[in-house]
């Protein structure tokens, strides 16, 4: 489990501000979301985490030492499998194009098969799954490659309302199990407060930190809590205020 921390990070494109000297922090093994409005920044902040984004000004760390992005595992908001392969070469795939094998990449793949509840599809194609199964064999693909830190780009946004809780109980169930740090995006405050240690909030382009919320509620959680019910409401009143 690695602890992460962005200090002051900036970036600009051309007369673009994007990102004005945000900082956050994830300790090991937690949880933490990034919400904020549609387009101010967040997956640009993901991407200077993932190492394809060149910050302007600001550092990323990890256990303290400056972080690569060979640290961290990315998975996009598209599960972008490939419809000619199969799910198990789908998720072997990352690994393939760091230069490990096939064999030995499907042999490290097959074992996720059972806990991340794909055994018995190895040999299906993307098609024949459901949406909900398909981002799972997404998040098998990413984390299969071993990387420090999780970055989950809105994973269900795309998922419909019964899916995507389904698809929020099984993560915090397989997080707790291997014990990731995970930063999440996500626009569903609901899912917020469901998965998290801690939201941070972004205000408009460029984004800035506006608040960072603790969600100290005790796990399993119950989403319709009033204390759960009660956090909620706390950060759609800020969101209101941006």
């Amino acid at each position: 489990m690695r602890e992460v921390r962005v200090d002051g990070v900036a970036k600009r494109f051309g007369d673009r501000e994007v990102l004005d000297d945000v900082s956050l922090h994830a300790g090991p093994g937690e949880l933490v979301s990034v919400i904020g409005p549609s387009g101010c920044g967040k997956s640009t902040l993901f991407g200077v985490l993932a190492g394809l984004v060149e910050p302007d000004r600001g550092t990323v760390t990890v256990d303290g030492g400056p972080a690569t992005g060979a640290m961290f595992g990315y998975m996009p908001q598209k599960d972008l499998l490939f419809p000619w392969r199969t799910v198990l070469d789908n998720t072997a795939l990352g690994l393939e194009i760091a230069g490990v094998g096939r064999r030995e990449a499907r042999r490290r793949a097959e074992p996720l098969f059972e806990p991340f509840g794909l055994a018995g599809f190895e040999t299906s194609r993307p098609s024949e799954l459901s949406g909900g199964m398909r981002q799972r064999a997404a998040l098998l693909r990413t984390v299969v490659q071993d990387r420090d830190v999780l970055l989950l780009d809105e994973p269900f946004g795309a998922l419909d309302s019964l899916t995507r809780t389904g698809m929020q109980e099984w993560l915090e169930e397989v997080r707790s199990r291997f014990g990731w740090t995970v930063l999440l995006i996500t626009h569903d405050i609901r899912e917020a407060v469901f998965l998290s240690d801690r939201v941070v909030v972004l205000g408009p382009r460029p984004a800035r930190v506006r608040a960072v919320v603790e969600i100290d509620l005790p796990r399993p959680r119950e989403p319709a809590s009033p204390a759960a019910a009660a956090r909620e409401a706390e950060l759609l009143a800020l969101l209101r205020t941006l």
